[in-house]
Parts: C-alpha cells; structure tokens; sequence
C-alpha cells in the first residue's frame, strides 16, 4: 500500500472516529457531514489505489467513484447510500440548511448513517 493510500485511509478512519464522538455529544448536523468526509477520503484511498493519477479535488462522491471507475461496482443500496449522504457535506455547513438538515438527523437515523458508512468503507477496505 503507498503513502498516499494509507494517508487517505488513515484520516477516513479519524473522520469515522470524529463520527461517533459527534453522536455522543448528540451534535447529529456533524454525524452526517463527519460520514460524508469518511466515505469520501475512503473513496481517494481507492482513487489512489487504483489510478496512478492525483485524486480529484472534489467533494461528490458519486464523482469520485465514477471518476475512480468503481461506480458500477456498487450495489444500488450503496448508491443509494451514496446519495442519501452526498449532501450532507454542503448542507451541514450553510445556515439556510442547518435546521431542514437537523429536523431530520435523529439518534436513531445517525446510528444508522454510521452503520453504513462503516460498512462501505470496510467494503472498499478489504479490495485495498
């Protein structure tokens, strides 16, 4: 594995780490943005993994992983998951969005955001 995997895979597993703690201060608007930033620096490890190119300077993750060429490897509930959880990384941090985004991240549907973020990145973990 190359640095510039293991730099990307390392601040995924901090991002998902930030994640949990966001849920158990119940600051649920960051849950959601700190599994987008998990997702999405997954997703530059395997950019990096696969191509011999720099990562994208992006932040959609569907562009990621069509860019990456992994986008036709997903099941449609992980694109799916994908874009429930695209938005997240843009609403969370405009004020205008900030109450819409927060009447609708419960406990409940944090622990589930969580759940499948771990999921998708642990499946792009074991093809690293």
């Amino acid at each position: 594995m190359n640095d510039k995997v293991k730099y990307w895979l390392e601040l995924s597993d901090y991002d998902l780490e930030t994640a949990a703690a966001m849920l158990n201060s119940k600051r649920y608007l960051y849950v959601g943005f700190m599994c987008h930033q998990t997702i999405e620096k997954i997703f530059k490890a395997y950019f990096a993994f696969l191509k011999a190119e720099t990562t994208p300077y992006t932040h959609s993750l569907s562009y990621l992983a069509k860019k990456g060429g992994f986008y036709e490897n997903f099941t449609e509930e992980q694109k799916d998951f994908i874009d429930q959880i695209e938005p997240l990384n843009i609403e969370a941090r405009y004020p205008s969005h900030k109450e819409r985004l927060l009447n609708s991240l419960t406990h409940e549907k944090c622990l589930e955001i969580i759940e499948h973020t771990k999921e998708l990145q642990q499946w792009i973990k074991k093809k690293l």
